[in-house]
């Protein structure tokens, strides 16, 4: 007779953390850090997940002692290769600096100055008709044929635009930015073949060369865009002023064109898979329009886009009862804090009233808040209304097969959603 008795889980240890499986649907093995291990390192990689809200909130306090120049400490630490050719190509451009994600304060603070000019709050508020213009220009483009991959046809494009039209470059080039951004989170993601890499790297190189002659053009002739804010913008550095160089200006546009695009893509699909699987909260959305600032912030909970991020220890230290050393590294769980139910009750359960759901780490804490959040928050405070109203009878158009989640260690969103409805 077969034994009815239930099959014992695997061990933490034996659970691959970065494997594709792991990745595409991480949350029972984020439970499981929660529960077993809050603070836990790998015996597989030496590597420390820090998955509780309370403790990432800990560490992000702490920005002296856990760095975010984990540039170099990664490559060897996380056994991330770079081959001979993708290092000759990436020889070949620009060998840029640390400046906001990958650099500290007060280095970062400066750099972050800079380009948060380019979003301060009258901007972005003065910006409302144009999103909502854009919003509604690409609904047209496929509202008649009752069907859409919504990511590629609406939730990519909103962000993109946004952010091309911000910088002072074509739209007319929007799919090559595309390219670039997905060459930029490939190459970080830490999943992406040797073969991958190098097209990345070929990628990257190209990118550095079309924003140099961008650069340059703006500095000849300077136009009311951020590209033009930047270049002429006056870096002070321990008294000196001077104006910045191709390693930072490509440093801060590299940044501004993946986190200005990536996360509110992948928020704007997702938020629209939630709703489709979650009709009871559609209905609520439909009755209260009042709720669409509150979804913005559940969906961003729910999928936390930058769901894990890197920290290099600085200073032996302790992270609840864990000693880190110095050069370590260490993985802060966002999309785990997120879903911990000591800090939001039923955290699994995607409710757009829940009350604290603003209190989220989505778009990180502390020195490294997203300099980009509150122009994301407008844009899909614009998008998600004008999508819900404009499309009715949403469903998943393939059934289970609708929708799919890309395999990345920092990064999660949906490689693409599949959606019929019914045009308003």
């Amino acid at each position: 007779m077969a034994s009815t008795a239930p099959r014992a889980e695997p061990a933490l240890k034996d659970i691959p953390a970065f494997a594709p499986d792991t990745l595409a649907d991480p949350y029972a093995y984020y439970a499981r850090l929660r529960a077993e291990a809050p603070v836990y390192r790998d015996p597989n990689t030496g590597i420390v997940y820090v998955s509780t809200f309370e403790r990432i909130v800990e560490v992000n306090s702490q920005p002296r002692i856990f760095s975010n120049k984990f540039g170099e400490t990664l490559r060897t630490g996380a056994g991330i290769v770079i081959d001979p050719e993708e290092a000759r190509i990436m020889k070949e451009g620009v060998q840029i600096v640390d400046t906001m994600l990958t650099a500290d304060p007060p280095e970062q603070t400066r750099y972050r100055k800079l380009a948060m000019k380019a979003f301060t709050m009258k901007r972005v508020e003065g910006m409302t008709p144009y999103i909502a213009q854009v919003c509604n220009e690409l609904i047209d483009g496929f509202i008649s044929k009752g069907a859409c991959e919504f990511k590629s046809a609406f939730a990519a494009h909103v962000p993109m635009i946004v952010i091309a039209d911000a910088l002072g470059v074509p739209r007319s080039d929007m799919d090559t930015f595309r390219t670039w951004s997905d060459a930029f989170i490939d190459q970080l993601g830490g999943m992406a073949s040797p073969e991958r890499r190098r097209e990345c790297a070929r990628l990257i190189v190209e990118f550095q060369r079309y924003f140099v002659d961008k650069i340059e053009e703006k500095r000849a002739r300077p136009t009311d865009d951020v590209i033009s804010d930047l270049v002429h913008a006056d870096l002070a550095e321990e008294g000196d002023h001077r104006k910045m160089e191709y390693s930072e200006l490509l440093s801060i546009l590299q940044q501004l064109l993946v986190a200005g695009n990536e996360t509110t893509a992948h928020t704007l699909t997702a938020g629209l898979m939630y709703l489709i699987a979650n009709p009871d909260e559609m209905a609520k959305l439909r009755a209260d329009p009042s709720l669409y600032p509150n979804l913005v912030e559940e969906t961003l909970r729910m999928l936390s886009p930058t769901n894990n991020m890197w920290r290099v220890v600085k200073a032996d230290h302790q992270i609840g009862d864990v000693p880190v050393k110095q050069g370590e590294l260490v993985l802060l769980r966002y999309g785990s804090a997120n879903r911990d139910d000591a800090k939001f009750a039923e955290a699994d359960r995607f409710d757009i009233t829940r009350e604290n759901a603003k209190e989220h780490l989505a778009f990180g804490a502390g020195v490294h808040h997203c300099l980009g959040a509150y122009l994301a928050r407008k844009e899909m405070q614009i998008a998600f209304p004008i999508v819900i109203e404009r499309l009715s009878n949403l469903r998943f158009a393939r059934g289970a097969e609708s929708y799919r989640f890309i395999p990345n260690i920092l990064m999660r969103g949906l490689a693409e959603l599949h959606i019929a409805f019914d045009p308003a």
